[in-house]
């Protein structure tokens, strides 16, 4: 995939497709303590060639936010609508355009407030499963579950904690042949033992089982990648084909940094990897890209 897949530093990466093209909402990185107040997509037609398409919601038009702390969005589409899940200051909040690049108009609330539940309302990750039901997971240091309406927007229900051990963030779930695979995010988006862990279950609002490491950084092998994680999975339609997008640091943008409370801990790139699966179904540990 010739990782990063695009110049320029983003993480936090939400991949989608959509009507035959694909596409990547990120959290712009780079500035100083991941101050981001706005969001960009990228498109593609064939995973290695992407195209900014632009700014599709500022947090300037959504006053709620206070204009701080953009990050880590999610999307999907439903109904022939687009809805975009965001972490906003602190909060979850969720707009909705006629198309996958917007403008998105927002809610005008967040869809889950910051104190709401324990734990951090950030990392939104939306799943539709077969039969129409969409549901929204969250959180940071508590992995949450809960039933969308149909207007998206609101809570069918309340929300349930289905936290697995090892939880810190970065939920993304999804279902191959009937079993849901729950993924996330292990220790600190700054710390080079970030990484990426799975488990599954058989309903999509139940605490994990298992808990396996599938995105690392091979500490003996390959000191040039620190940290890969904060990720989102794709399935090529009509197909048994997938891949995982996520960030990660590398020592070629910044030299060989150790310690992530300094600006590298907001220095980071896309990657894509494939994602595959052994004979009875679990995922086998992806190799991280240079």
């Amino acid at each position: 995939m010739n990782n990063p897949i695009i110049k320029g530093f983003y993480a936090d990466p939400d991949i989608a497709c959509f009507n035959g093209k694909y596409y990547i909402y990120p959290t712009t990185d780079g500035g100083v303590e991941w101050n981001s107040s706005s969001f960009k997509a990228f498109s593609s037609y064939d995973l290695r060639d992407w195209t900014e398409e632009g700014i599709i919601l500022d947090f300037k038009n959504v006053p709620w936010t206070g204009g701080k702390r953009a990050w880590a969005p999610a999307i999907c589409e439903y109904k022939g609508k687009y809805y975009f899940y965001y972490s906003g200051n602190g909060n979850i909040g969720v707009a909705i355009s006629d198309t996958p690049t917007g403008e998105f108009r927002d809610k005008g609330e967040p869809i889950v407030a910051d104190g709401d539940y324990s734990g951090t309302m950030i990392d939104p990750d939306v799943f539709v499963d077969d039969d129409g039901q969409a549901y929204l997971y969250w959180g940071n240091g508590h992995m949450y579950a809960a039933r969308l309406n149909n207007d998206m927007m609101s809570f069918d229900g309340v929300p349930v904690d289905i936290t697995p051990s090892n939880f810190r963030e970065g939920s993304c779930v999804f279902k191959r042949n009937g079993v849901y695979y729950y993924t996330w995010c292990e220790d600190d988006t700054r710390s080079p033992n970030y990484h990426v862990r799975y488990g599954v279950g058989r309903s999509p609002m139940q605490k994990p089982e298992g808990n396996t490491v599938i995105l690392h950084r091979d500490f003996a092998e390959d000191k040039s990648i620190k940290c890969t994680g904060h990720h989102s999975v794709l399935n090529i339609p009509n197909t048994d084909e997938w891949y995982i997008c996520y960030h990660r640091f590398s020592v070629d943008n910044y030299g060989d940094v150790e310690d992530y409370s300094t600006e590298a801990g907001n220095h980071r790139e896309l990657c894509i990897d494939r994602l595959e699966f052994d004979k009875d179904g679990c995922i086998i540990p992806v190799k991280a890209a240079k």
